[in-house]
């Protein structure tokens, strides 16, 4: 019985071998199997592999966690200790670490700027993607592309909305599930919005790091197909809050697109002067203007703080009774009763008025005014770096 195990075995082995040379021999044009995924890389072999070393910022207790659910601007209040010999500049690249001096991801910092770092990828993005590891210029390429691209699958640029929000700074990071996967994407550049009007991109820059990347990030902007203009627009007051000096800031080639444009949104016509308030148009409301002319048949809008009239001419598209529009800006009015006209809308039903929202509100209080819908956007509440706290 013994014998008769072993002579199967080894009938069983023979079987083996001749079917490996046929398979061999009958299958050789078949592709070699996938090589092995590389090996682990951690933030801090990377910068251990850097020529000049990089220094590491470390977290207070109790903080690290903030900066790893999403908020990319590590305040000075946050910081413990900074290792790293001699010390970092602005614009250098850093390693951002919790107590125990294990990276969590790694940014860009900032010596003057209230914001000490700006964090542009966590530990767990790098170890997905090292090819942008400690890498700024790769970094903007491939987080530019990625915008595009989830824009592309949103349907933007489309034939009814060819104005849009493209990088979103520190507001870009969406979680998207489908079919029981989670994919998340990150075109987040903290302190960089890029809104597309047709074929003019304008950006509007708010971090020191975005002015010293700017050739890259007119280069990769530019190499979007329907992108034929760039104009560039500082924050020259949050810039030299920065660091930056306002004469650094100048355009040493004036850009030669126009100062005004047109687009459509949903549907809706509107003028735009890029001399305006932020980028020219507040691209972000988008959906908010959408909603708002799904709610407005038969009732009576305010809309407080109006620019342009971008609320207003949603309410007037959705039937609205009656829109009266509030601004102090007078070039902002003359751009929203322009765009009434553009979109030939009845201008006996929407009225545009000059005044401070606050005056206005205690009046209409006064006077017992009231109405069915409010819109109220007012400009930013906290516009010193005093009004702030660190964290």
């Amino acid at each position: 019985m013994k014998i008769e195990i072993n002579r199967t075995s080894m009938q069983q082995q023979q079987l083996h071998a001749r079917l490996m040379k046929c398979l061999s021999c009958s299958h050789s044009h078949l592709p070699l199997p996938p090589p092995r995924p590389p090996p682990f890389y951690s933030l801090q072999r990377f910068a251990s592999s850097q020529p000049k070393g990089v220094a590491k910022v470390i977290l207070k207790k109790g903080k690290t966690q903030l900066f790893k659910d999403g908020s990319p601007m590590v305040y000075s209040g946050a910081i413990d200790r900074i290792i790293g010999r001699p010390p970092p500049k602005t614009g250098d690249i850093v390693l951002v670490a919790d107590g125990t001096e294990k990276p969590i991801g790694w940014g860009l910092y900032n010596s003057v700027s209230m914001f000490c770092v700006r964090l542009m990828q966590l530990e767990e993005e790098a170890t997905r993607d090292p090819s942008c590891a400690l890498d700024m210029e790769k970094l903007l390429e491939t987080r530019i592309n990625a915008a595009v691209e989830l824009r592309r699958g949103l349907g933007l640029p489309s034939a009814t909305t060819n104005a849009y929000r493209l990088v979103n700074s520190e507001g870009d990071r969406l979680n998207i599930s489908f079919a029981n996967w989670m994919l998340l994407l990150h075109c987040r550049l903290s302190g960089l919005i890029v809104d597309v009007f047709g074929d003019l991109a304008v950006v509007a820059s708010s971090a020191a790091w975005v002015e010293t990347y700017k050739s890259k990030v007119k280069a990769c902007i530019s190499s979007i197909d329907e992108i034929n203009h760039i104009h560039w627009r500082p924050s020259v007051e949050i810039l030299k809050e920065e660091g930056m000096d306002a004469a650094d800031l100048k355009e040493l080639h004036p850009s030669t697109c126009p100062q005004r444009t047109k687009v459509i949104e949903n549907g809706i016509s509107y003028a735009i002067s890029l001399e305006g308030q932020k980028t020219g148009f507040y691209a972000d409301q988008r959906e908010n203007r959408m909603f708002l002319s799904t709610i407005s048949h038969g009732q009576r809008v305010l809309d407080v703080c109006c620019y342009s009239g971008g609320f207003a001419l949603n309410a007037a598209k959705g039937g609205a009774m009656s829109i009266t529009g509030v601004d102090t800006s007078l070039p902002a009015l003359e751009l929203a009763r322009e765009n009434i006209a553009l979109n030939n809308l009845d201008p006996e039903k929407t009225s545009f008025l000059r005044e401070d929202a606050t005056v206005f509100m205690k009046g209409a209080l006064s006077r017992n005014d009231s109405w069915d819908i409010v819109i109220l956007d007012p400009p930013k509440l906290a516009p010193r770096r005093k009004c702030f706290r660190h964290v």
